[in-house]
């Protein structure tokens, strides 16, 4: 026996509801978008200081004449002689090339500029380093010579993130408010539409919680309905973005690409908001007809 949605409301004499599955699918789009972007920005950051914060920088300053092979050579002794210090490692010219390339283009006249020499030290895991007495002891050993530990401006990226974060919340929660509003004002549009409908089905016995039941199941088609057309949307608008991206090589950035948690909340969000919209819809419904005689 095939049973079959039955609706004693009738729904499709009212104008007010046809609205809210655009209303909802927008503010799917909305929510969705910026949550994708504070994760998708918010795990490029975390890869990235998750690769310098075990690693710092040594830069001796370019000078005159042929004396920077034997300043490269003391500095590299006192680096791997240093308790901490897993790994030390002089950029060739090629690879400081390289590292230019992406800012000035590979047309650009490297060879011209007066280049740095960059060492490469890898920190053994789980142990701090006194930076301090590592200055001295480099400056010792070569002048002009530098060191960055990344970790001033690292800390900075990760305020960064977690501000990123902070923020798409707080839209998401917003997008979230003036989706119940809406849904408050559709369905007390619903019930002055419906009064007489819903006043005769008091009259035949109708209990206020099975009208509201009549309305919770007609909001949740409606905000499925709504929810699958913004998560299509974003959908297409995350290929369109990711087909423009496709060849553009950003270096802070990467590879633009979903996690699979990304997916998840793609995924969830629409039917989150059907719930919300639902639950919306039948507590409305059950204050509003409290009020009624």
């Amino acid at each position: 026996m095939r049973v079959r949605a039955r609706w004693d409301v009738p729904f499709d004499q009212d104008a007010s509801g046809r609205f809210l599955p655009v209303i909802i699918a927008l503010m799917v789009y909305l929510a969705s978008l910026a949550l994708v972007g504070a994760m998708v920005l918010s795990e490029s950051i975390s890869r990235w200081s998750g690769d310098l914060s075990a690693s710092i920088t040594v830069q001796i300053a370019p000078v005159s004449g042929d004396g920077d092979d034997g300043a490269v050579e003391r500095i590299l002794e006192v680096l791997r002689s240093f308790e901490g210090v897993a790994r030390a490692r002089a950029l060739s010219e090629t690879e400081l090339r390289e590292l230019l390339e992406p800012w000035i283009g590979s047309g650009g006249r490297v060879e011209d500029l007066p280049l740095p020499r960059l060492i490469d030290v890898t920190l053994e895991p789980g142990k701090r380093i006194d930076l301090d007495r590592l200055a001295e002891s480099l400056a010792a050993a070569a002048t002009e010579v530098s060191l960055d530990d990344h970790s001033l401006w690292l800390d900075s990226l990760l305020r960064l993130g977690r501000s990123i974060r902070l923020v798409a919340a707080a839209v998401v929660l917003f997008i979230g408010a003036a989706a119940v509003a809406v849904v408050v004002f559709t369905t007390r549009a619903g019930l002055a539409v419906h009064r007489d409908a819903i006043e005769i089905m008091h009259v035949i016995g109708a209990r206020d919680s099975y009208v509201a039941d009549q309305f919770q199941r007609h909001t949740l088609m409606l905000g499925l309905r709504g929810g699958a057309i913004g998560l299509g949307l974003t959908l297409a608008t995350l290929f369109g973005l990711q087909q423009l991206a496709r060849g553009v090589e950003v270096p802070l950035m990467g590879v633009l690409g979903l996690a699979p948690a990304t997916w998840v909340v793609l995924v969830v969000l629409p039917l989150a908001a059907s719930l919300v919209a639902t639950l919306t819809a039948r507590v409305t419904v059950l204050r509003a007809l409290t009020r009624l005689p």
